[in-house]
């Protein structure tokens, strides 16, 4: 009796190895038939499992001290690709289906629904047959994403509910085609009404909906090192000198910061993690930009895949880390299929997986597509997305790189940063340096869109000034019309007059303008354009994304929209705006002191530049009832705001 409970307990915890190391591409988990192979992960299986690499059972048990975080690795995926799963089946989580996901992953109900219901893009109830949803942030609010919005509102006005719903959403990610639109979760740009009311009918009649997704051939860029050449030479090289100090040196003389808005030194940030007594340590590359504006992680993924997973390779060799994880967001499909066939090929080529090249490294890559919500490019928001929780932000300290994914030391990068290593590993810091201007270091990509006439991401020296990316890159102001503000980079980093035009693109230069570099998302205005009205569509951008974890983003965020709504309208008595004055500066006092996060901090940005740039248009409004540039006070903006998705819609 006692030798069969020990050969059931080797035996189950076998299992248990077998199921966790299944995302590694070590083991093969036989599931029953009626099931998703990675749905069942802890009862006893019905069939055989098999272990590459494991002699017996007994070998396997053995394995699973060496294997901290791995289960909860495999947990965390099994979440959101059931769920997804489940969707795609029923078209919504019906609530009969999570709770066999619940009995079968002895999951507690309430964790599942939890999840469920915080990420804009599961359905807990039959959703329509055509979901409109209009981009309402930015580049689209400029673009004619109102009138958009109204026009389609009009052509289905006698339609029944069940048929059709129209919704604002946040941010898309498509604001160089601006306005875009998404109808059953399939994005198109450029769109009409007459086009998108012609998509919605189809759907609407049981046909399915395509996203087109053009041939476009691949962009030769200046920061590829390898153009003509074979690709990955400074990984290859790497593995077989092992000079992990080097690297870390190169990287310090360079200069390189983080290129995700933070601009912390990368040299630190990995030498941190390589520091760590843990042996476990994970890589994490940040592609979820959904800030309004933010595209060109897009351009760089689609491009420059080979530079991305490179970078991250280098950075699991420096970092001895055996790990790396790729968050995107889930709206950049194409780019997703794209690093998908580069980190396969990547596989068949040696450069990942075990033993890499033949040396004694092991380095697994994987792409994780992000459940959705602007929220989840908040670094430890993203991790908690990646454990299968809700994108919640941790309190910090501790910072990733000492207890990130799954409580280990965790290197958290943007994509440009990654694509940034093997150019200054391949051409040495003397090209590096000889790139920037006016004194800066390296290649930027920016995304320009707004009021311009050749919206689009463009690659420019480090330290040009915001004139010539404008100006020369992106045309100037579409129609000839004047330039009035540009965001340096998307609501963040607030509005700047156009007296400001030169300043230049550089970390210390935006900073001592009152901005920031940020993501390099540029939004530009030309001289129609109501500044109140863009601080009301920021905030109220920040508003439907906050998480609510923390008070003062949660309350904040909805009053100070709630104050720049009442502005908007007018009417307000001199002494209620001097009060409301003084409330908004200890409201933006509150919020960036004591939010958890970076989302609640930066929300007040918007209309703090505005007031201090363009305060004479917002006392206008509010003391005289005036829209000098003609927006505000006409029927469409008194109607009131539409319904939004986003995490709180």
């Amino acid at each position: 009796m006692e030798v069969s409970r020990i050969r059931f307990v080797v035996s189950l915890l076998a299992y248990i190895v077998c199921a966790a190391m299944k995302s590694t591409g070590h083991v093969v988990f036989f599931a029953p038939p009626r099931e998703k192979p990675n749905a069942s992960y802890l009862h006893l299986p019905s069939l055989p499992v098999v272990c590459k690499g494991f002699s017996t059972p007994l070998r396997a048990a053995r394995l699973l001290i060496r294997l901290p975080g791995a289960f909860r690795a495999r947990r965390g995926a099994v979440i959101f690709d059931d769920l997804r799963a489940i969707q795609l089946r029923h078209g919504f989580l019906p609530k009969a289906e999570l709770e066999g996901l619940s009995q079968r992953t002895q999951t507690p109900l309430y964790q599942i629904h939890s999840v469920a219901s915080f990420y804009p893009h599961f359905h807990l109830a039959p959703p329509p047959k055509a979901e409109i949803r209009v981009c309402a942030d930015m580049s689209c609010h400029l673009n004619g994403a109102c009138e958009l919005r109204a026009d389609l509102e009009r052509c289905f006005a006698n339609s029944r509910p069940e048929d059709v719903q129209i919704r604002d959403v946040s941010c898309l990610g498509r604001c160089d085609h601006a306005p875009a639109i998404s109808i059953n979760d399939h994005i198109f740009t450029d769109v009409t009404a007459a086009h998108a009311e012609e998509i919605a009918r189809s759907a609407i009649r049981g046909e399915e909906v395509q996203e087109p997704h053009p041939e476009q051939a691949r962009i030769a860029c200046k920061a590829d090192p390898y153009i003509d050449g074979e690709k990955y030479v400074v990984a290859r090289k790497l593995i077989q000198s092992k000079a992990w100090d080097d690297v870390l040196a190169q990287l310090k003389a360079a200069e390189l910061k983080g290129m995700g808005g933070a601009g912390f030194p990368t040299n630190v940030k990995w030498d941190l993690v390589r520091k760590q007594p843990d042996p476990v340590r994970y890589i994490v590359c940040n592609a979820d930009e959904s800030e309004p504006g933010t595209i060109k992680d897009r351009f760089i993924m689609t491009n420059l895949p080979h530079l991305l997973i490179e970078g991250m390779i280098i950075a699991g060799l420096v970092t001895g880390a055996k790990r790396g994880i790729l968050y995107i967001r889930h709206e950049y499909h194409l780019q997703e299929e794209i690093l998908g066939e580069e980190i396969r090929r990547c596989y068949r080529a040696g450069l990942l997986g075990k033993k890499i090249l033949g040396s004694d490294l092991d380095y697994d890559l994987e792409v994780f597509v992000s459940p959705g919500g602007y929220i989840c490019g908040e670094e430890s928001a993203l991790i908690e997305a990646i454990e299968g929780h809700r994108a919640e932000p941790r309190n910090k300290p501790p910072f990733p790189g000492q207890i990130g994914l799954w409580q280990k030391p965790t290197v958290i990068n943007n994509v440009e940063t990654f694509i940034n290593v093997p150019q200054i590993l391949a051409r040495g810091i003397d090209w590096f340096v000889a790139q920037g201007a006016g004194g800066t270091r390296g290649l930027k990509f920016v995304g320009v869109s707004g009021h311009v006439t050749r919206p689009g991401i463009f690659e420019v020296p480090m330290g040009v000034p915001m004139r010539e990316v404008i100006f020369d890159h992106a045309g100037g102001i579409r129609g000839g019309r004047q330039l009035k503000a540009f965001a340096p980079s998307g609501p963040s980093s607030g509005y700047l007059p156009a007296p400001m035009i030169d300043v230049r693109l550089d970390f210390k230069a935006l900073a001592e303008a009152g901005s920031m570099l940020g993501s390099g998302a540029v939004v530009v205005c030309d001289d129609t354009t109501c500044m109140l009205d863009m601080a009301l569509n920021a905030v109220r951008f920040y508003r439907n994304e906050s998480c609510g974890k923390c008070v003062p983003c949660r309350v904040g965020s909805q009053k100070m929209a709630d104050m720049l709504a009442r502005w908007t309208q007018g009417g307000v008595a001199e002494s209620q705006y001097r009060a409301d004055l003084a409330l908004l500066d200890e409201l933006s006092q509150a919020m960036s002191l004591t939010s958890i996060c970076g989302l609640g901090q930066i929300a007040p940005a918007p209309i703090q530049s505005v007031l201090k740039h363009f305060r004479a248009e917002v006392d206008a409004h509010v003391l005289k009832s005036q829209c000098p540039s003609g927006i505000c006070f006409t029927a469409a903006s008194r109607a009131g705001e539409a319904q939004r998705v986003g995490i709180r819609p």
